[in-house]
Parts: structure tokens; C-alpha cells; sequence
């Protein structure tokens, strides 16, 4: 990733209905802005038939080949019957494609899809949660992604060290402790994978947290949002559904490696990964931020950021998981062999 402009400024609502008619949609100019920081997604009412939701994405982050490959895989997924939101089919300019060009912006429209939060202290929940994640790597393993990224070592926590340090981001009373606790981080995370180098790397959700399931009571649990799928260990998609103390975070994980392993193997050695895994999304997130900081909508949303209370909270965050990473539970997975 480059850096960004914040590259929404042009995105009118008329621009938005008017790209939707381009594509052959008729919007009857309805427009409902759902909660979404990366892109702008909204619900769109139909002059006939049910509300659609389009996303317009934000320009710059991902190439049309990145994006085409994201649709492809969530087309992949419904064909082999596993419940995902994927892309409609729209005919732009006379072709027929899932992502749309109009005026300088690109966007997709998907279904719309209802449900609620899935109750994750259910164990229930969770051994279903594991068998749908276990379908979905079943598709992912068939063939690698050649153009999104990869969570397959230190890589994109050692790119986003580089991007906060050379733009000069941190406070300078607080920077080169920050760099400090972050380089030995990264040494911790590349270690952390130098220990399986027999590992399988697959097509992943990979940003599996609880706000990007939907349950309903019927169908169970679905995805409603692929735009951040990497090519990674299958663990990627396990740790972020985990909270708590470790011990009901145990008990979390078996009940979704229960439903997991009733579908395909899992390779419990990827277990050593989690909190490796955990400390580069921290890096990552930070300069997620950074690097949104002219979107007036981040600003706006997290306040907090970039002030000293929090890179010397981050500081003592990375510290502890550099503790919790060179301990001997870690390299053990946390878990009991």
C-alpha cells in the first residue's frame, strides 16, 4: 500500500446514484450510509425490488486486479455453497463485471444481508462458526492469491514500521522508544514463523472478528466483508474470535477447532503464530491510522489517536507482547500440546 489521498471529497450522493444507474441499477434515491471507515458503503433502495448495498472503494488502496481476485474468491465460495456476501454481476459501459468505474471512483454492490452478532460464549456458536471457517479454507487452499497481500511473515508489520517512521509520526519524546520496542517485535514475529517453515499458506478471510459475521438463526453464520482477504496460515482466521482470560479463551478455542477439525485438519503447531499474529495487526493498526489521518472521518472516530498517552500506551502494549512472545508458553502455542 502507498500512501492515500483522502480521495472521497468528490463522492456526492448524486455522483453515487448516478454511478449506480450507470451500471444499469435504478436507485429511486434512497441512501442509508452503513458503518464502514476504509470505504463508503450504503444501502440503496431500488425503484423495483429489494435495497442493494454498493461500496465505492477508497481510491488508491487496492489495484482492480487485488480487487477483481478478492470477488473471484467470494464467488468461489458461493459456488461451493459457503455462505458469503459476493459481489453481483453489473454491466458497465457494456460489459459485464463485478467492480464498476464511474467518474474516477470504483465500486461493487453486493445483496443485501440482515443478522445480528453471533453469541460467541456459546460453544454451539462457535463449532459452527468452525465448520463454515473450515469450508471456507477448503476453497482457499485451492489455489494461492497472486496479487492481495500476505500475512506469511513480518512483512507488513516491518512496512508499516517504515511508513510511521518515515513520516515522522510519533511524538519525538516517545519515538525512539517506540521504534525500539517495535524492531524487537518484529524480530519476535519473523522468529515466530522461522519456526514452521513447512507451513501452508491459503486464501483467507483475514480480518475475522465478530463485527464481520452475521448470524441469523436458520442459516447460521456468514460474511459480509472480504476486502481485507490475504494469503496466510489458517490461524489468521481463529485468533481475532478468541477473548477473554486464557482459560475461557481455551475454551473458545476448542469448541471452534471441534467444529473445524470435523470439516478439515488443522495444523495445531499454528497455534505458536497467535500472538505473533496479534502483535502485527497492533503495528499494522497504528499506521492504519496514520496513514487515514486527512479522511475527516477518522479524526472524527478516534480522537485519541496520535496523542502521547497513546504511543506510550502502544509502547507498553508491545512491550508486553514481546514478554508474552519469548516466553516458553508462547513457543509452545499457549495451549496444551
Amino acid at each position: 500500500m502507498t500512501d492515500l489521498p483522502a480521495g472521497f471529497g468528490p463522492l456526492t450522493p448524486e455522483l453515487m446514484l448516478d454511478a449506480l444507474e450507470h451500471a444499469g441499477l435504478r436507485p429511486d434515491g434512497r441512501l442509508l450510509q452503513l458503518n464502514s471507515y476504509e470505504n463508503r458503503v450504503l444501502l440503496a433502495h431500488l425503484e423495483e425490488g429489494p435495497a442493494v448495498v454498493a461500496k465505492f472503494y477508497r481510491p488508491g488502496r487496492w489495484t482492480d486486479a487485488q480487487i477483481l481476485e478478492e470477488h473471484a474468491f467470494a464467488a468461489a465460495l458461493v459456488e461451493a455453497e459457503v455462505p458469503v456476501v459476493a459481489p453481483l454481476t453489473l454491466t458497465v459501459d457494456g460489459v459485464s463485471t463485478t467492480l464498476g468505474h464511474f467518474a474516477g471512483q470504483r465500486f461493487a454492490v453486493t445483496p443485501r444481508q440482515g443478522g445480528r452478532a453471533p453469541e460467541l460464549e456459546d460453544p454451539d456458536v462457535l463449532r459452527w462458526i468452525g465448520r463454515f471457517l473450515a469450508r471456507l479454507h477448503e476453497v482457499g487452499q485451492r489455489e494461492p492469491f497472486r496479487h492481495r497481500l500476505a500475512w506469511n511473515s513480518a512483512a507488513p508489520a516491518r512496512e508499516a514500521r517504515d511508513w510511521l517512521r518515515d513520516h515522522d509520526t510519533l511524538p519525538p519524546e516517545l519515538s525512539a522508544n517506540w521504534h525500539d520496542a517495535a524492531e524487537r517485535c518484529i524480530a519476535a514475529i519473523d522468529a515466530a514463523f522461522d519456526t514452521l517453515p513447512d507451513r501452508r499458506a491459503l486464501r483467507l478471510h483475514g480480518d475475522c472478528h465478530p463485527g464481520n459475521i452475521l448470524w441469523t438463526p436458520d442459516r447460521g453464520p456468514h460474511f459480509v466483508d472480504l476486502d481485507d482477504a490475504v494469503q496466510g496460515p489458517a490461524v489468521q482466521d481463529l485468533w481475532m474470535l478468541l477473548s477473554g482470560e486464557p482459560d475461557a479463551a481455551r475454551l473458545q478455542l476448542n469448541a471452534l477447532l471441534d467444529g473445524y477439525e470435523s470439516v478439515r485438519e488443522f495444523d495445531w503447531r499454528e497455534l505458536r503464530l497467535v500472538e505473533a499474529l496479534r502483535t502485527q495487526r497492533m503495528i499494522h493498526h497504528s499506521a492504519w491510522l496514520a496513514r487515514r489521518w486527512d479522511d475527516p472521518a477518522f479524526p472524527m472516530a478516534f480522537p485519541w489517536f496520535g496523542t502521547s498517552n497513546y504511543w506510550s500506551d502502544q509502547v507498553v502494549k508491545l512491550r508486553d507482547q514481546l514478554d508474552v512472545m519469548e516466553t516458553a508458553s508462547y513457543r509452545n502455542g499457549g495451549w496444551p500440546d
